[in-house]
C-alpha cells in the first residue's frame, strides 16, 4: 500500500473516500454543507467505536467513523476504527483513502489500523489481482505529520511482510528459502549456517530437532550495526519451525495443517530488523534465528534421547513435540556468545499460554526487572499487549533430568509456560533477557485489524523497543 502525508484538505487529494472521524458530544470538525452533521444529528452516523456510515457530500464520498468517547481514545481505537473503515471502503470499491486526522489526535493508529486491515495474502488464490483493491492512504492533517506517517507505514508494511512469511504454505517456505528471504533484505548483512556448521558448532539441541526432516535446517543471523549506533547490543532470538508435526511425539491430526505458523517468531524478530535498518535507527541488533521443520523419520530425535547443547548441558529428551525450547537453546546461547548486551526471544512456544492469556496478552518472562518493565512498556504504546509471569526456583528444580543437567518438558503439565522459559533461561548467561510466548496470539487472533492468518505480532512492539534505546 503506498502511503502518504499531507497538509491539503482531503477533498484536494483526489482520494475516492475521505474517512472522518467522530467523537461522542462532538460536532464534525470539518463540515461539507451540513450534510455530515446532519448525518450525525439523525443518528444515521454515530460515534461509537467501529460505526460507519456512507454519505455523498461536495462532489464526495464520506466515510463517517465513531471513534467512541474523546477521553478513552487512543492508537489502538484508532486501529479498530481504521479496520472498520478499511471493511466498509472495500464493500464501496475504494482504491485511494484518505484519512482526515481529528484535532489533537496522533495518525499512528490510523495508519497502521488502515495498512494491517487492508493486508490480504492471496498468493495461491486463482485471479488474484483481478478485484479492485485499497492501495493507497492519504493522510490529512493540518500540520506537518510526515516523520510520524513514515514511521508508522513502515512498521506496519514490515508487519504484514511478517505475515507473507507466516501465511506462506510449508512446502514454499522452507527453512532454505526463509534464509534466502533474509539474504535479500537490504540494508543487513546476513550469515546463514547448514546442517554441517550447525552440528560442527556444538549445537546438539537445535540440530537434533533437525534430524527428523530431509530440509536442511538454518541458522540464520542478521546484523544492523550502524556507525553512528550507541547503547546496548540488543539480540533478538526466534524460534522458525516452519512445520511443527510434534515429530515422534505426533501431534493430533485435527487442525496440524495450522502449525506452520510455529515459525511466527522467527518472522517477526526477521522483519522488525528489517524495519529498524530501513528506519536508519541507531542501534546495534544482532537477530538469530532457529530455521527448522520438526518431522517423524527413522532420523528422527525419541523420547528418551539425550542432546548436549552448545554450553555443553545436557538435555534429557521427554516430548519431541517440546522442540521448539530446544532450538532456541543454541540460538540465545549464540546470540550470547556474539556479544548481545540485552536478549528477546519470540516463539510460538507453548500450548499453556493459550490457555492462560487467549488472544489478548502474549506471555513475558524474564530475568531482569528493569529490561522486562521496557518491554511491556514499549507493548503498551504499540497495542502489542504483554503480561509478565514469574520465575522461581521450585519452577527451575521441576525441569531438572533424572539421566542429564535437564528435561525439554515437565511430564504433570504443571506450568507449563513458566517451566518452558526456565529451560531458556539456562543459556541466556547473565545478560537481561525477556522471553515473549505468542503461541495465542501469532495467528487467527481475531482482532478487527488481523482477525485471520497470521498477525506478525512481535514486528511494532520490537521496533518501539530498538527505539527506545537509541
Amino acid at each position: 500500500m503506498r502511503v502518504a502525508s499531507t497538509t491539503q484538505s482531503p477533498p484536494q487529494t483526489g482520494a475516492d473516500a475521505i474517512a472522518v472521524g467522530i467523537f461522542e458530544g462532538e460536532a464534525v470538525a470539518h463540515d461539507v454543507d451540513g450534510v455530515l452533521q446532519g448525518l450525525v444529528d439523525s443518528g444515521e452516523a454515530r460515534p461509537a467505536l467501529r460505526r460507519v456510515a456512507t454519505v455523498h457530500a461536495g462532489g464526495r464520498r464520506y466515510l463517517l467513523a465513531g471513534l467512541g468517547r474523546r477521553d478513552e481514545f487512543d492508537a489502538e481505537r484508532a486501529r479498530v476504527a481504521a479496520a472498520a473503515v478499511v471493511g466498509r471502503a472495500r464493500e464501496i470499491g475504494t482504491r485511494a483513502l484518505c484519512w482526515e486526522i481529528p484535532h489533537h489526535a496522533g495518525a499512528t493508529g490510523f495508519v497502521e489500523g488502515t495498512v494491517l486491515a487492508a493486508y490480504e495474502y492471496r498468493a495461491h488464490k486463482s485471479g488474484a489481482g483481478e478485484d479492485p483493491a485499497l492501495d493507497e492512504l492519504i493522510v490529512s492533517a493540518h500540520h506537518d505529520t510526515s516523520d510520524e506517517v513514515e514511521l508508522a507505514a513502515v512498521v506496519a508494511e514490515s508487519a504484514n511482510a511478517a505475515r507473507d512469511l507466516q501465511n506462506a504454505p510449508a512446502n514454499e517456505l522452507t527453512p532454505t528459502a526463509l534464509a534466502e528471504h533474509a539474504r535479500a533484505l537490504p540494508g543487513v548483512d546476513v550469515e546463514v549456517w547448514g546442517r554441517g556448521e550447525i552440528e560442527a558448532a556444538g549445537m546438539g539441541a537445535f540440530a537434533g530437532v533437525a534430524r527428523g526432516s530431509h530440509e536442511e535446517p538454518r541458522l540464520i543471523v542478521v546484523r544492523h550495526e550502524p556507525a553512528q549506533a550507541s547503547g546496548p547490543l540488543l539480540g533478538l532470538v526466534g524460534k522458525a519451525v516452519t512445520f511443527d508435526s510434534g515429530g515422534i511425539s505426533i501431534k493430533p491430526g485435527a487442525k496440524m495443517s495450522e502449525m506452520k505458523f510455529d515459525m511466527s517468531g522467527g518472522a517477526a524478530v526477521l522483519q522488525a530488523t528489517a524495519a529498524i535498518a530501513r528506519l536508519g535507527l541507531p542501534v546495534r541488533i544482532v537477530t538469530v534465528i532457529g530455521a527448522t521443520e520438526n518431522l517423524p523419520s527413522g532420523h528422527a530425535l525419541k523420547p528418551g534421547d539425550i542432546l548436549r547443547a552448545r554450553t555443553g548441558t545436557t538435555i534429557e529428551v521427554l516430548n519431541t513435540d517440546a522442540e521448539g525450547r530446544l532450538v532456541l537453546a543454541d540460538c540465545l546461547a549464540h546470540a550470547v556468545e556474539l556479544g548481545a548486551e540485552r536478549l528477546v526471544d519470540v516463539a510460538t512456544l507453548t500450548g499453556a499460554i493459550v490457555t492462560t492469556f487467549g488472544s489478548t496478552y502474549a506471555g513475558l518472562i524474564g530475568s531482569d526487572d528493569a529490561w522486562c518493565a521496557d518491554v511491556e512498556a514499549a507493548g503498551r504504546r504499540t497495542g502489542e499487549l504483554v503480561w509478565r509471569l514469574p520465575l522461581h526456583a521450585e519452577y527451575a528444580d521441576a525441569i531438572k533430568g533424572r539421566y542429564a543437567d535437564i528435561a525439554n518438558a515437565v511430564e504433570n503439565r504443571r506450568a507449563g509456560s513458566i517451566t518452558a522459559a526456565e529451560f531458556l533461561k539456562r543459556f541466556t548467561g547473565d545478560v537481561p533477557w525477556a522471553h515473549l510466548d505468542i503461541a495465542g496470539i501469532a495467528n487467527d487472533n481475531g482482532k478487527p485489524y488481523t482477525p485471520k492468518g497470521g498477525s506478525g505480532f512481535g514486528v511494532r512492539l520490537l521496533v518501539e523497543l530498538a527505539r527506545a534505546l537509541t
